[in-house]
């Protein structure tokens, strides 16, 4: 699985510069001078090496200049590239409470008195905070508020819940498969 790091938003100036929308928690080494991006156009699949050779931060955006990119025209058809990683390349660290969306999904979501909710899905970032998406047994989709108060126990393998009551209702998910 791919893990977008960033996206070409657009040209600065007209030596090359490009408009990168960060998406990684760590853009000193991922942007760093030498560092290789892998870019994939916005609608294809194909995906093209590029070796960052200028990096810095302008008026709150990072602007990378790339190893053959040298103009506004050749940075323009750059526009909408996403810069990836491999999933498998990145590592969440030591921190028991820090975890990479993709290292969660898959893992099994539990009550905290040990009723099965289902499996994680995905881990939704809105406005107004995460909210975790898991696949019931039964095939609904259950959201659940990515709040220590609500999601106590967090594991890569199972996450405990402790729903507030009405939020999630087991003996109707139960009671649909009978």
């Amino acid at each position: 699985m791919d893990l977008v790091v960033g996206r070409v938003v657009k040209t600065h100036g007209v030596r090359g510069e490009l408009v990168v929308d960060v998406r990684t928690d760590d853009p000193q080494t991922r942007f760093a001078v030498g560092a290789r991006l892998t870019g994939r156009a916005p609608k294809g699949a194909d995906t093209t090496e590029y070796t960052v050779t200028a990096a810095r931060n302008h008026s709150g955006r990072l602007l990378l200049s790339l190893q053959g990119v040298a103009d506004r025209s050749a940075a323009d058809a750059l526009r909408g590239t996403l810069f990836i990683v491999d999933a498998s390349d990145v590592d969440s660290g030591d921190d028991p409470d820090e975890f990479y969306d993709h290292e969660l999904e898959g893992a099994q979501v539990v009550t905290v008195d040990g009723a099965d909710v289902g499996v994680l899905a995905s881990i939704l970032h809105l406005p107004g905070g995460d909210v975790l998406a898991v696949r019931a047994d039964d095939g609904r989709e259950v959201l659940v508020p990515f709040v220590r108060d609500m999601v106590p126990t967090v594991t890569r393998e199972r996450i405990e819940i402790d729903p507030p009551e009405g939020l999630i209702d087991l003996d109707a998910a139960v009671s649909e498969r009978d």
